[in-house]
């Protein structure tokens, strides 16, 4: 978290947000599943100023065959920046931060996806940021899981992310690039909305107990929210591959 110029107002006297919105209210959201022809399955998500794309490949064969897993697949997830996806030009290729991030998302999909069906092989999970403004992990599990469902990966329910944070001492959903910046603290969280079962929960910054018993409701009214719209975009694609086989 940086420090906030005295003169930027997060939140106004109205309780509107810098962007407009109000409190608990999303960034507008935009998924089309399918989108990649050369991939198993695939997933475009918009989400405020986020263009993020995931591609799943497998499953398949591992190379070495030393990494196999006699009793299951493996989930091998890669998060990548663009260079161009930020203001200033990130150097290409792996840096600490996507390599972290990459761990994280993984282990928000494995409890989802059915493993123990494919022994010896791998499912490979591409993700990546075109043009980051901020929730570009909770964003890209969410196209992750959109493309492991496109690829028709078992999945014992699609995984949803979404984050909360506390701004000018208020908790709001969905920070976007200055909020994240500015404010006191970000929690992003992933479920598997059907059991509720929590599949990611991190915490950056302070807060008391209670803002973040607050702050992770909030996170998951936000991912259930999220699950509708990739319920919607799976429903899309496959009623269009319908038409286009009739």
């Amino acid at each position: 978290m940086m420090e906030k110029p005295e003169e930027l107002k997060l939140i106004d006297e109205n309780g509107y947000r810098i962007d407009g919105r109000k409190k608990y209210e999303l960034r507008k959201v935009n998924m089309k599943v399918g989108v990649l022809k050369n991939a198993n399955g695939s997933a475009y998500v918009e989400w405020g100023k986020n263009k993020i794309l995931a591609a799943v490949y497998g499953p398949r064969e591992i190379h070495p065959k030393h990494l196999q897993r006699p009793d299951r697949a493996i989930l091998r997830v890669r998060y990548n920046m663009a260079p161009f996806s930020v203001e200033e030009r990130k150097k290409p290729g792996p840096d600490r931060r996507s390599v972290e991030i990459s761990k994280v998302i993984r282990g928000a999909l494995e409890p989802a996806v059915i493993l123990e069906l494919f022994p010896r092989t791998s499912i490979d999970v591409f993700i990546e940021v075109l043009q980051a403004d901020a929730g570009t992990r909770v964003a890209g599990i969410v196209a992750a899981s959109l493309a492991l469902a496109d690829a028709g990966i078992p999945m014992k329910d699609l995984v949803s992310a979404c984050a909360a944070g506390k701004i000018e001492d208020e908790i709001v959903l969905d920070l976007n690039k200055e909020e994240d910046n500015y404010g006191t603290a970000d929690v992003p969280v992933a479920i598997m909305p059907i059991k509720n079962d929590i599949t990611l929960l991190q915490m950056d910054g302070y807060l008391t107990k209670e803002e973040f018993l607050e702050a992770v409701r909030l996170a998951i009214k936000g991912a259930k929210a999220v699950y509708q719209k990739q319920r919607e975009a799976l429903k899309e694609r496959y009623l269009n591959v319908l038409q286009e086989e009739e």
